[in-house]
């Protein structure tokens, strides 16, 4: 989701099962649950070029070639203008992948968005197709998954190598955290690392937008052939769908948005209910904790919170030498602690992490924080730290008042006072090379299909208040309710959720507004 820090709440949709393996992409894909029998690949229906600008009709109108690009799947390549506004600024590529449908003729394609900013969906569907998708889907659509701009196989923002990154996300800083020479040392971090992204991302960084990634998926949509979009987006992935609903009313066909995004709110109230959120997150996690004779900690909810308070302050003094010269201090650890807060599947890692943290051992709470950060045995096997700040600097304008700035501190203090100490630092959206152009706003999409919001109770990413805004400010929004912990709500084991979603997307059933489902 996103948030204007490096460090906090950029997951995709968390599907963090096995996070010991921890060799794949951040998109969830801890392995690969693929079926060998999809059929082989045909080409797709004729470009849907209705109502198209005379100087986009050599985008809209492009045939695509699919070839084999292994296990079943089919891949493409996509042109796009690098700017919507002006096509003759240049164009960039969209990598694109295909699951075609596995029961036979599909009733269309199902465009899919893992969230982030900066998550592969090529990746998503590819390494982990049948835990973003469910099987009714599989059958009769042909999933798509596709690099936004910026992002992945697509034209992509290029920062830093794997080293410089390292640097960037783990070096412990030399002053005492909240001093000026602290936001100093760290706003100097961030201006290296903005000019490295302008230096080597060939002039793509102000087009890195939302609005500009919507109308990227309208060009999709129509040379895949559809008439109108049908859509799963996570986190992330669902203010892009929002802002296609805002962009392409008359286009929308079936739009599944799972944990919202708030399109309304500034960065600044983004970080603070993200924090609040992972804290609440966190307290659920110790009462379950606490019932196992496995957990490091012991007595109440609020006496195991302040020992990890106690721990975080205590590698802040001193961090944990790794073995590989990396030291584990408090942002690290706070890293490693979210990373396995966005599924409960994965709770039970942040127990062996914090257990051995407090013996002094950092290696598997750097196992934690590296697959939050795509880092598999010292590279990086994305780009997502990347693109997520460029998609955030452009994407939200923030220029909050000091006044503003003590406000949410001290509201996250009183309701997030474990996270608190390590959740607000120099933003680094301050020094970015290129202005935001984007707005924040409520997303009406007057005009559109009913369109479908699902929100889970304790979702620690993208609270559940957002959900409920999101569908209370589209005219055609419908929500469902997940009652339960981690984030996003389909495909989650909940059948009551799986069967709402399915119904809509396959059948065009609207689940009744305000459905909860324990």
């Amino acid at each position: 989701m996103n948030a204007p820090s490096p460090r906090r709440g950029r997951r995709s949709i968390a599907v963090v099962a096995a996070l010991a393996a921890a060799s794949v992409a951040l998109s969830g894909c801890l392995y690969a649950l693929i079926p060998e029998d999809r059929p082989a690949s045909t080409a797709s229906p004729a470009p849907d070029t209705a109502g198209v600008p005379e100087e986009l009709l050599p985008f809209y109108e492009q045939e695509l070639d699919w070839t084999d690009c292994g296990d079943g799947f089919d891949c493409t390549t996509v042109t796009a203008p690098m700017d919507w506004a002006d096509a003759s600024q240049g164009e960039i590529e969209l990598s694109v992948i295909r699951s075609r449908a596995t029961g036979g003729d599909a009733i269309g394609s199902l465009l899919t968005n893992p969230g982030g900013p900066g998550a592969s969906g090529v990746g998503l569907i590819r390494d982990s197709l049948t835990l973003a998708v469910g099987e009714p889907l599989r059958e009769q659509f042909d999933v798509i998954g596709f690099d936004p701009r910026g992002v992945g196989e697509s034209t992509a923002v290029t920062c830093y190598d794997a080293a410089d990154m390292d640097a960037y996300l783990y070096d412990i800083p030399e002053n005492e955290r909240g001093s000026d020479a602290w936001t100093d040392e760290l706003l100097a971090r961030h201006t290296g690392f903005a000019e490295a992204c302008d230096a080597n991302s060939d002039g793509i960084l102000p087009y890195i937008t939302t609005e500009n990634s919507a109308r990227d998926v309208d060009l999709l949509r129509a040379v895949l052939g559809d008439s109108e979009l049908n859509y799963l987006g996570y986190s992330y992935g669902t203010f892009l769908g929002a802002t296609y609903a805002k962009l392409f009313p008359e286009k929308v066909g079936r739009l599944v948005l799972d944990g919202a995004v708030d399109p309304s709110i500034s960065s600044l109230d983004v970080n603070v209910v993200q924090g609040i959120g992972f804290e609440s997150a966190l307290r659920a996690y110790m009462a379950d904790c606490l019932e196992s004779s496995e957990c490091p900690f012991r007595g109440s909810v609020d006496d195991a919170m302040a020992d990890l308070g106690a721990l975080l302050a205590a590698v802040d003094r001193t961090p944990l030498p790794a073995a590989d010269g990396r030291e584990l201090g408090a942002d690290a650890l706070l890293t490693a602690i979210i990373a396995a807060l966005y599924s409960e599947e994965s709770w039970e890692y942040l127990t062996m992490a914090l257990t051995d943290a407090l013996a002094g051992d950092p290696e598997y709470a750097f196992l934690l924080a590296d697959f939050y950060y795509d880092r598999v045995d010292g590279s990086y096997v994305g780009n997502q730290t990347e693109a997520f700040r460029a998609y955030n600097c452009v994407d939200y304008p923030a220029d909050p008042s000091d006044a503003d700035i003590a406000a949410a501190e001290e509201r996250l203090q009183a309701e997030a006072p474990t996270v608190a100490p390590y959740w607000f630092g120099p933003d680094p959206c301050a020094v970015w090379p290129y202005p935001a152009t984007g707005t924040r706003g409520e997303i009406t999409a007057d005009g559109a299909a009913p369109i479908v919001v699902v929100g889970t109770t304790n979702d620690p990413a993208t609270p559940y208040e957002w959900s409920v805004s999101l569908a209370e400010q589209l005219s055609s929004g419908v929500l469902v309710t997940r009652e339960g912990e981690g984030h996003t709500g389909y495909n989650k084991g909940n059948d009551c959720v799986d069967e709402a979603v399915e119904s809509y997307l396959l059948e065009g059933t609207v689940p009744q507004d305000g459905l909860t489902c324990g």
